[in-house]
């Protein structure tokens, strides 16, 4: 169907069975298409310079009057006459408004980085709220203009405050990483922190581990706590009965009152993250050869290994399979049978009763590589068993067997 475009003509318009398009007779390629929901849009046609029929969206009718449309319709086939890709050019401009979009560190952190590191990092999450937190001041700055003196002035206050050149580096490493995204995406020309030197600082500094007194001290603090539940609820249960009340579940045969202290019984005896924990699966032990495997899936560094199980990892491990009778695939499900994600409560609580100070869920990993250090385990099954990819950050341990370099001078007497 031909006529001008008008707004009596398309006001006689009527929605049919089937989309249909009027076309308007004396500007070449202008059209309204029909829906039938009686939605009308505007839009110009033309054939590229490879003959290929495209259309360029001019906008609904309602929000544009046909004067209006009329009017866009002729700036497009001036510029389609004159050479122009009228369609190229739109997907040009939305490439520019998209790039603008995100041109300050807040607009790509929120449209472009945030969607891609939450699936495809597993620290995701965690770095987003690295940078948020520690770069707060430069989140509406445009990225471009985050450059190596506002960094390192950003750096010597952190430093001054008290932070450590460490955590400073690793902060500075998360900003770089997602500036990098930003350059790979087309987003920036060039990588405004490339030649910015992190600090140099000791990574052999000393762990924290448990004392022969404090590890004692914690598994006292465990059983006191099963005891301490356990009366809890017998008394409880007396209470309700004497009432008339239903009873709760009753726990005094159980051999662990809940997940804690298994939980830390197996890091202390496999060195295991606290992710770790959380993710293993029972498809992860196989008794029969005593063996816990990582999954690469769960494991920081994206790698499977596997660690030997000792006699009480081992038994904890039968136990409490036994209590939960397979309850959930996880070996420390939640309350709803999901992925277990957060101790810190009743982990800070029971430090607390066993009267350590100064000591993380993570530095139970360090007690165990410790341990294994003094018993003179060498560094690199200690770097297998962790999973570390290489001895960088074993060598921390180092310092806890100095028998080793204490033979190697000794070989010097009798050489």
């Amino acid at each position: 169907m031909k006529t001008r475009l008008t707004i009596k003509t398309i006001k006689n318009l009527s929605p049919q069975t089937n989309p249909y398009e009027v076309v308007d007779n004396e500007i070449k390629g202008f059209l309204l298409r029909v829906q039938p929901s009686g939605i009308m849009t505007y839009y110009f046609t033309y054939r590229n310079h490879q003959s290929v029929k495209q259309r360029r969206k001019i906008g609904r009718h309602g929000s544009l009057t046909p004067v209006q449309a009329r009017d866009i319709a002729i700036q497009l086939s001036a510029k389609f006459h004159s050479g122009v890709d009228v369609q190229a050019e739109k997907k040009q401009v939305k490439l520019e408004m998209e790039k603008t979009k995100a041109s300050t560190l807040r607009g790509f952190l929120e449209n472009k980085y945030e969607p891609w590191a939450t699936v495809e990092r597993k620290s995701g999450k965690e770095t987003l709220y690295r940078i948020k937190h520690n770069f707060e001041i430069f989140l509406d700055t445009p990225m471009s203009e985050i450059d190596h003196w506002k960094i390192e002035n950003w750096r010597t206050e952190q430093l001054k405050n008290g932070k450590k050149p460490a955590t400073t580096n690793r902060d500075i490493i998360s900003l770089r990483g997602c500036l990098s995204k930003a350059v790979d995406w087309g987003l920036l020309d060039t990588h405004p922190l490339a030649k910015l030197k992190l600090i140099k600082s000791d990574n052999q500094t000393k762990v924290r581990y448990l004392s022969e007194i404090e590890e004692q001290s914690l598994r006292k603090a465990l059983i006191a706590r099963e005891q301490k539940i356990k009366a809890t609820r017998k008394n409880g249960n007396q209470w309700r009965q004497a009432r008339g009340y239903p009873l709760y579940p009753n726990i005094e045969n159980q051999n662990f009152v809940d997940h804690l202290q298994p939980m830390v019984l197996l890091s202390i005896n496999t060195g295991l993250r606290q992710g770790e924990v959380f993710g293993l699966n029972w498809n992860d032990i196989d008794f029969s050869r005593t063996v816990l495997t990582v999954n690469g899936a769960t494991a920081k560094s994206g790698k499977t290994r596997h660690i030997p199980l000792n006699s009480e990892a081992l038994s904890l491990l039968r136990n409490w399979k036994n209590q939960l009778q397979n309850t959930s695939k996880f070996i420390f499900p939640g309350k709803d049978g999901n992925k277990l994600d957060n101790v810190r409560k009743s982990w800070v609580t029971l430090l607390k009763e066993a009267q350590i100070t100064n000591f993380r869920w993570h530095d139970l990993r360090h007690h165990f590589a410790s341990k294994l250090a003094m018993a003179g385990v060498d560094l690199n099954t200690i770097r297998e068993l962790l999973g570390h990819s290489d001895l960088t950050m074993t060598l921390r341990y180092a310092h806890l067997a100095p028998e080793y370099k204490a033979n190697a001078v000794a070989k010097l007497v009798n050489f």
